[in-house]
């Protein structure tokens, strides 16, 4: 058990029946009055976003958390199965924890969050930048590159993104996995 005192960013406590994780905090001593954190509680398993105020000494329970780097392979009915990069042991994933599953592509390494107690997997994040090659779309006008227009475009993993008027099919480029947005175009 810790106290309210050992509380930081990143944390994960087991707190009403959930897994959270402390986004911001407070220390808070009041002229008058019991001091008190106040904090930012992210759930992990609804990614719901919380503020909740701690008395000051208040027990909490924090929870060991490891993060792993694990490769995808592939995907089945089972869900999306990843490997160990260093064991070589293979895991199926469920869709709902992986944080963009639509751009997963084969030999990919992911970070994978594990409960470290129960050997759960909590998130799998993705690298915030994949590159990807574009399977299809529409060509550009020559000469109208001067503006900021964007156009539809899919890629390998049949996601669709809006890219500039000069990138055409067979270009590869970087794609934000947070944000689903053309971050540049790549050569290969």
């Amino acid at each position: 058990m810790a106290t309210t005192s050992d509380i930081k960013n990143g944390m994960v406590l087991n707190h009403n029946h959930g897994l959270w994780q402390i986004v911001e905090f407070l220390h808070v001593k009041p002229g008058k009055g019991a001091a008190f954190v106040r904090t930012k509680l992210k759930n992990l398993s609804t990614g719901r976003v919380v503020d909740h105020t701690f008395n000051a000494g208040v027990k909490i329970e924090p929870v060991r958390i490891e993060t792993r780097e694990y490769q995808y392979l592939y995907q089945d009915e089972m869900g999306y199965h990843f490997m160990n990069t260093e064991t070589y042991e293979q895991i199926p994933v469920d869709k709902v924890v992986i944080n963009a599953p639509e751009f997963l592509q084969d030999g990919l390494v992911c970070q994978l969050q594990f409960h470290a107690e129960e050997e759960r997997v909590l998130s799998c994040e993705l690298p915030y930048h994949i590159e990807t090659e574009i399977t299809y779309t529409e060509p550009g006008i020559k000469g109208d590159t001067a503006t900021n227009t964007m156009k539809p475009a899919t890629t390998d993993t049949g996601v669709e993104v809006r890219v500039p008027l000069f990138v055409d099919t067979g270009d590869w480029i970087k794609v934000d996995t947070r944000t689903k947005e053309y971050v540049e175009r790549v050569k290969k």
